[in-house]
């Protein structure tokens, strides 16, 4: 695998001419909004897709390093606008569109303030988006949409002209847009370096417990995850681009409204491999009844990687319980740790033998109730890591801090925010506000700083507070929570339980409000200042599935939050509850 890294195209444009000259029989299949019909084209055939379209944003005045959003579903004309402004040597930023998982108007307002705060002048998006955004009186609506339709019609410039491929693997190659829990999405300038090692990286971490990188022992992926997410965009995009291995696409609201289809064309298809993040595996097992599992053949997958957000071992325990019977093997579960800001990829797991846990380092100073956390691998190909304290020292193995990351695919910062990138990446090391510690080199993932609960001078991470609500609620089957703290006054912060539930029984519910109430009283020494039932899906997500717990907080302070039932007050909690949170 070392002349594979010693010879990687120096930018994104070489890499899409190579993959249509190294792999012409490659490409990449995309499947209608229900998940059933496809339309599938080479490398080849997209190349030449892009390098029209690259001549085309050209005659529309798109100029280099110039920011354009491109709002559009997961479609061959999404693939025309993003790679085509890619080899016009402008910066892509995919983005979600208005539709049926979203009320429009406020995603017109999402991409208008994206815009603005990018400075971008213009979206790529449908005729029916320019519509709508018209409709609801969107200033960009009137000359700021590319339209599929503008596009084919616009008179192209000369292709020489248009191709502004850049030779420097530094340069920025596009923006991704973060999903943040909390406020607009920063833009996250990625490197033509970083969008080409990453996945190539994460290749050969893949097939390390085989022997040798996965592109050659697998022919194609089966991914829904959206492609203005990273791990769509470069783990389910760009990894199989650039080693060669078909993509079969499907739309992530066909997998939300039937998750079958995914495993149907995982098993069609013979997929080796396929990522998702832990809801998506809760999905499977939750909407895939026992008898509408027949049939399924999971054979093939030998390696199903989880990431994007915390991995839960009672999902993946329940995934392989549900369908080990249809021939998935347990320890084809992998689990990962990536973001935005590291390109994708930081870490994989190597050993290809399931999910292997910990319990968390005890001690109250540090807020982790005691709780099995998942190994995260290790660091891909020329990655560093490292845990530090809140005073920037480095912490020894075992010590929960700030996990930071430095290497190839770490991003060039915040783009048009100098403070935010002045206070997260100093001299190559990136803070990601996440937190964790080391045990044999492997990554452990206890949570996030910024989600940290200071309640009575004890720092506690919601994760914990939310796994002792799980564990009488059903562990993420029936019903989810949620959990956030709130000033209140003299008390200082308390912390506030939200419980979503499918159930609307008072009584039912007033029990296990009061179960839940007992169980973090006496584990964590902790009482809730408000438990609040409200229906399923009112607990606010990012696109990855990650808790919006920043956003969940707002609505409560509100007043906005849709109370289903309030569960029991302090007062009818048992007194042996607590008053103090506990080691």
């Amino acid at each position: 695998m070392t002349d594979a890294f010693s010879s990687l195209p120096t930018n994104l444009r070489e890499a899409l001419r190579r993959a249509a000259l190294d792999f012409p029989h490659r490409g990449i299949a995309i499947f209608d909004s229900r998940g059933r019909s496809c339309e599938r084209r080479s490398y080849a055939e997209l190349f030449e897709l892009a390098t029209d379209a690259a001549a085309r944003f050209a005659g529309l005045g798109v100029g280099r390093d110039e920011p354009v959003l491109v709002a559009l579903p997961t479609s061959w004309e999404w693939m025309e606008a993003w790679f085509g402004l890619v080899m016009r040597g402008a910066w892509p930023v995919a983005s979600s569109g208005a539709g049926a998982m979203a009320a429009a108007e406020a995603q017109f307002e999402k991409v208008d303030k994206v815009m603005a705060a990018i400075g971008a002048r213009q979206v790529v998006a449908s005729e029916a988006f320019q519509a709508q955004a018209g409709e609801h009186g969107f200033r960009f609506a009137a000359g700021g949409v590319i339209t599929s339709e503008r596009l084919r019609g616009a008179a192209p410039a000369t292709r020489g002209a248009a191709a502004t491929g850049v030779s420097d693997g530094g340069d920025v190659a596009f923006l991704q847009l973060t999903s943040g829990s909390t406020g607009l999405p920063r833009a996250v300038m990625i490197t033509h370096q970083g969008a080409i090692h990453n996945p190539v990286a994460s290749d050969e971490a893949i097939g390390a417990p085989f022997g040798e990188p996965m592109h050659r022992l697998a022919e194609c992926m089966v991914s829904w995850l959206p492609l203005y997410h990273d791990m769509g965009l470069i783990g389910c995009l760009m990894l199989p681009m650039l080693c060669g291995l078909d993509s079969w696409l499907l739309r992530p609201e066909a997998f939300l409204a039937r998750p079958r289809l995914w495993l149907e064309h995982l098993g069609s298809h013979g997929v080796s491999f396929a990522p998702a993040p832990n809801f998506g595996y809760q999905l499977c097992v939750e909407r895939i009844p026992a008898d509408k599992r027949e049939g399924l053949d999971l054979g093939a997958w030998r390696a199903a990687f989880t990431g994007a957000e915390m991995v839960r071992p009672e999902t993946t325990g329940a995934f392989c319980a549900a369908f080990e019977p249809h021939g998935f093997r347990p320890e084809s579960l992998r689990p990962c740790y990536g973001l935005a800001e590291g390109t994708l990829a930081v870490t994989f797991d190597v050993k290809g033998s399931g999910v292997r846990t910990l319990p968390a380092p005890a001690g109250a100073d540090a807020g982790f109730a005691m709780t099995d956390v998942v190994s995260n691998g290790v660091p891909i190909r020329d990655t560093s890591l490292r845990m530090t304290a809140p005073d920037g020292s480095i912490l020894p193995e075992g010590a929960i801090g700030e996990v930071c990351i430095k290497g190839p695919g770490v991003f060039r910062g915040y783009y048009r925010d100098p403070e935010a990138t002045a206070a997260t990446l100093k001299n190559g090391w990136f803070s990601t506000g996440d937190l964790g510690f080391l045990a044999d080199g492997e990554l452990y993932l206890t949570g996030r700083t910024k989600d940290l609960l200071i309640v009575h001078g004890h720092n506690i991470m919601p994760d914990d507070i939310e796994r002792l609500a799980d564990s009488v609620t059903g562990g993420g089957g029936l019903l989810r929570s949620a959990a956030f703290s709130v000033a209140r006054g003299a008390a200082g912060e308390q912390a506030v339980v939200v419980v979503e539930t499918a159930d609307g029984n008072p009584e039912r519910l007033a029990k296990i409000g009061r179960e839940i109430r007992v169980r973090i009283g006496r584990t964590m020494g902790l009482p809730l200042a408000d438990l609040v039932f409200v229906r399923r899906g009112r607990i606010p997500r990012t696109t990855s599935g990650k808790m919006q717990r920043g956003e969940l907080r707002q609505h409560y302070l509100n007043g906005t939050l849709e109370r289903l039932h309030d569960g029991p007050t302090d007062e009818t909690a048992p007194h042996d509850a607590g008053t103090e949170p506990g080691p």
